[in-house]
């Protein structure tokens, strides 16, 4: 017999769960105590929402499942946004909260997260593919193998377990649980129709989604592009699903897409082939009734948004965009595959003078960054005007280096993502492009990444406001309101005040040397780079 606390442990580590993120409460003190007898690594978070996307940014990265703990009641709701995000990004993050004791339930219980207080699990419902609170130790087995059975079937997403403190104590016969990884793949049976489409389009192109980075079908994508020559374009969440040295590539379409795609899109496309995108707003600027393709073949692994945001004739094939696409090149193995070489990008540096100013551009900056990063560094892209900076100008050269989230969108979600990733691949150059505002509301964690040594490079934007919502109030209104901090943020103070190597850069030669620094990769450090506040960035498109 042993503690469920002990029992959860063991199977962390039998699914290689060398890390769990979050911030400790006398709820939960049960299985922290376990974490630390049982060897595995409990990060501590400076707020539980900056551990849900460690945890994220971990289960991203190497694969496995993310764990993150928050005490009951403010630690639990802390958590929430985590798991909006988490689901956003289709990643498998076990959300685990704390409750006092189930026999005191219906007394005032202080953080109480029954119904009688801050209710959990309801909370927890629609950010979550499964949340349920274990009230009786022989639900526990049953209630853990759903959470992970929903975790990984179908679309991969966050799930919720809300544990009292006195069922963590108690003991059971001793189990272990597998991580699923044999769910069925939902194949489509209109394949044949999809091939036929492709061998008579005209003027086709791929708009490359998120979701090819869920599925990992970056090779299936680039073959159906070589195979057929058909242009590539990425929404902004799935920049870095194909290279952009690539020959067929476009770059971005949308929010921060590139005058390529935005010309290329007028040419009355008559086939356009959609992998693994809801189709969101951001993804959808510069497409309008006047320049839709004739048709649409669209995959993904859900039919929900098919067909509502492109109102066009559309084949929807529903299910593993991986598997099929696997088929689709299969059964058209007898074309011939065009022999595509792979053309050099040529990163010419505009020569901006700042004999005048004590900032930079920042399409300037994101050139320089994108020419002193390793190749293979893995972005992630905070939500804001300087991720929109990179998807326009910062090429990328491996797929799945750059990740960046248009559909939720929480501002300061990269910085754990970028704390986790790390930790799950600690070799790998992981670098976090964000701004002053998400600075503002999630810095604190980069604290985290300089107590555990986790080298992280935080590259971070700074004109003093939120200038996303700035330049799109002035654009829509004449003025702005509430979009400019009266006393901006000195990230190089406050990083230096956070105990990690900092550097301020207001022109090309700072900024190289500080990246040149950074790519030694033993330390968490952050590059403030002060732009021009009066630049207009690649958003202002979007209604």
């Amino acid at each position: 017999m042993k503690s469920i606390a002990s029992i959860l442990v063991s199977n962390f580590r039998k699914w290689g769960v060398s890390y769990v993120f979050g911030i400790p409460g006398k709820p939960i003190v049960p299985l922290i105590m376990e974490l630390d007898k049982q060897d595995v690594n409990f990060i501590l978070a400076k707020h539980e929402n900056g551990a849900g996307y460690a945890a994220a940014g971990y289960s991203l990265i190497n694969k496995k499942l993310g764990v993150a703990i928050g005490t009951s009641g403010p630690g639990g709701t802390n958590l929430l946004t985590a798991a909006g995000q988490a689901k956003a990004y289709h990643i498998p993050v076990l959300f685990i909260t704390g409750q006092p004791p189930m026999h005191s339930v219906g007394k005032a219980l202080g953080q109480d997260s029954t119904f009688f207080g801050t209710d959990l699990v309801k909370m927890f419902e629609p950010v979550t593919k499964f949340s349920v609170r274990v009230e009786r130790t022989d639900q526990f087995q049953r209630y853990l193998i759903h959470a992970l059975e929903k975790a990984y079937s179908g679309i991969k997403g966050p799930v919720h377990l809300s544990i009292p403190m006195d069922i963590l104590n108690d003991t059971i016969e001793e189990f272990e649980v597998d991580l699923p990884n044999n769910m069925t793949l939902l194949i489509s049976s209109r394949l044949d129709e999809f091939i036929n489409k492709l061998n008579n389009a005209k003027k086709p192109v791929i708009l490359a989604g998120k979701g090819i980075h869920s599925s990992l079908a970056y090779e299936e994508v680039k073959n159906l592009a070589e195979n057929w020559n058909i242009p590539v374009m990425t929404t902004p969440g799935g920049k870095g699903t194909f290279i952009e040295n690539h020959p067929l590539s476009l770059g971005a379409l949308g929010l921060g897409g590139t005058e390529k795609s935005g010309e290329y899109i007028k040419q009355d496309v008559d086939l356009m082939i959609i992998i693994g995108s809801k189709l969101s707003d951001m993804s959808l600027v510069g497409i309008s009734s006047e320049n839709y393709p004739k048709e649409v073949i669209h995959l993904d692994y859900d039919s929900t948004f098919i067909e509502k945001s492109l109102i066009v004739p559309t084949l929807p094939i529903i299910g593993d965009i991986k598997a099929n696409l696997q088929l689709v090149l299969n059964k058209a193995i007898h074309r011939t595959k065009h022999d595509f070489d792979l053309l050099k990008e040529n990163y010419e540096l505009k020569n901006y003078s700042n004999s005048k100013f004590s900032y930079m551009s920042a399409t300037n900056a994101m050139e320089i960054i994108r020419n002193e990063l390793p190749d293979d560094s893995i972005v992630f892209g905070d939500d804001g005007s300087h991720s929109f900076y990179a998807i326009k100008h910062f090429a990328i050269r491996k797929i799945g280096t750059f990740f960046f989230d248009d559909v939720f969108g929480a501002m300061g979600h990269a910085i754990g993502y970028s704390i986790g990733a790390q930790l799950a691949d600690y070799n790998s150059r992981i670098i976090c492009i964000t701004g002053d505002g998400c600075t503002f509301m999630q810095g604190t964690e980069i604290a985290t990444a300089a107590n555990y040594n986790i080298p992280v490079t935080f590259i971070i934007l700074n004109n003093g406001r939120l200038d996303m919502v700035d330049k799109g109030m002035q654009q829509h209104f004449g003025k702005t309101v509430g979009t400019i901090y009266n006393i901006p943020l000195d990230i190089k103070k406050f990083g230096e005040a956070i105990g990690v190597k900092s550097y301020k850069c207001s022109n090309q030669l700072e900024l190289k040397e500080a990246l040149q620094i950074s790519n030694l990769h033993n330390e968490t450090i952050i590059i403030e780079v002060v732009v021009d506040p009066d630049e207009i960035p690649p958003t202002m498109k979007r209604g």
